[in-house]
C-alpha cells in the first residue's frame, strides 16, 4: 500500500492538533507500517530490534532525557535512531522540539511536527488510525441492508432485484448502507465493515424510477453510513433443474478478504415475497448467534430418534414372534 505522510496529515492532522514544522516536500515521505513507538532505550544507544519504519513520537522523557545530554552526544544518539527509513516524527505534549531534533530532522529529510496532545493519547489514537487505513479493503457489487441489527448484503445478476429487494426491506423499517456497489474493510477485530462511496451515499437505483434518496424519502432513521457484513444472501432466477436446500443442515460460507461469511441462495420466482424471505434468513441467522438453536439440525435429531424407536419396535415385535 502507498500511503504518505501528506494523506496522513490531510486526514487526519486536524483531529489530532498536527502542526507541520518542516519542509513540505518532505511530506512526500511515505509510511510503510501502520506503527507508532516512542525511541525509549534507543536514546540510551541500545538499537537492537529497533524498527525505523514505524511513526517516532518524542513524549515528555523523552524530551527531558536529551536535555540531560551533552550537546554532541544529543546529535549522535538522534542520528542513530533519525534514519531516512523513519515516515515521521511528532513531538507531543507542550514542548518544543530540541534545537538537534529539528536539525538532524532537516538534515535527513524527515517531516517534523508538533501537537498538544499527551503522549499515550496521541499513540494511541495514531496507531489506530493507522491501522484503519492499512486495513485489507475492497469494492463489491451488491447491496448491503442492515436488519434486526444483522448486516445483509444482497448479491446477484444485473437487474435480478437486489434493490427492490432491499427496498422492500426499508419499508419494512430497516436500513440502507449501500446500493449497487459496497465497499468492504477488514477491521482491527477481524470482522468486515461495509460502507457506500461519498457521492452515491443514502442513494439506489429503481429502474424505472431512477436514483431516489432513501434518506429523504423515509427518514433519516431508514440509512446508515456504514455496517457490519454478517451473512450474504444471492439471488438468482429459479432453475427447475437445479437442487436447492430445504433442510439447511448444509451451511455455506464464502470468503471476504480471509473473513468466512454465511451464504444462503435464494431462488427468484413470481409471486415469492423475497423482502420477507431475507428477514426470515436474518431472524434465524440471530437464533443459531445469539442463543445457538439450529432449527434443522433439531429437526434431523428428532428425525434419527423416531427412526431409532421404529427399529427398536420392530424388533421387539419380531422377537416375540
Amino acid at each position: 500500500m502507498s500511503y504518505s505522510v501528506e494523506q496522513f496529515f490531510k486526514s487526519h492532522g486536524k483531529g489530532l492538533g498536527l502542526q507541520s514544522v518542516s519542509d513540505e516536500r518532505t511530506l512526500k515521505k511515505k509510511i510503510k507500517k501502520p506503527e507508532a513507538h516512542r525511541p525509549g532505550l534507543t536514546l540510551s544507544g541500545f538499537l537492537k530490534q529497533y524498527v525505523p519504519e514505524r511513526v517516532l513520537v518524542f513524549g515528555n522523557v523523552e524530551i527531558l532525557y536529551l536535555k540531560s545530554l551533552p550537546e554532541e552526544l544529543r546529535f549522535q544518539r538522534l542520528r542513530a535512531i533519525l534514519t531516512p527509513k523513519v515516515p515521521l516524527v511528532i513531538v507531543a505534549g507542550k514542548f518544543d522540539p530540541p534545537r538537534e531534533l529539528s536539525l538532524v530532522c532537516e538534515e535527513r529529510g524527515l517531516p517534523l511536527f508538533l501537537t498538544e496532545l499527551k503522549t499515550m493519547d496521541l499513540l494511541s489514537k495514531v496507531t489506530f488510525l493507522l491501522f484503519d487505513e492499512f486495513s485489507p479493503r475492497t469494492t463489491c457489487h451488491g447491496t448491503l441492508i442492515e436488519a434486526y441489527g444483522v448486516g445483509v448484503l444482497i448479491q446477484g445478476d444485473s437487474s435480478i432485484g437486489k434493490s427492490e429487494a432491499a427496498l422492500g426491506l426499508i419499508e419494512r423499517g430497516h436500513r440502507l448502507v449501500s446500493d449497487d456497489a459496497v465497499r468492504l474493510r477488514k477491521k482491527r477485530d477481524g470482522a468486515l465493515e461495509g460502507t457506500s462511496a461519498e457521492h452515491t451515499r443514502h442513494m439506489m437505483e429503481i429502474r424505472g424510477i431512477g436514483i431516489v434518496n432513501i434518506a429523504h424519502l423515509y427518514g433519516a432513521p431508514r440509512v446508515r453510513v456504514c455496517a457490519s457484513v454478517d451473512l450474504i444472501v444471492k439471488l438468482e432466477l429459479w432453475d427447475d433443474q437445479a437442487f436447492y436446500d430445504r433442510v439447511g443442515l448444509d451451511e455455506k460460507v464464502t470468503d471476504l478478504l480471509g473473513v468466512k461469511i454465511p451464504y444462503h441462495v435464494i431462488p427468484m420466482k413470481p409471486g415469492r415475497d423475497v423482502a420477507l424471505l431475507i428477514e426470515t434468513v436474518v431472524l434465524n441467522h440471530r437464533l443459531k448467534i445469539e442463543m445457538g438453536y439450529h432449527a434443522a439440525r433439531e429437526f434431523n435429531a428428532k428425525l434419527i430418534e423416531a427412526i431409532q424407536k421404529t427399529g427398536e419396535t420392530r424388533t421387539k415385535s419380531k422377537s416375540k414372534k
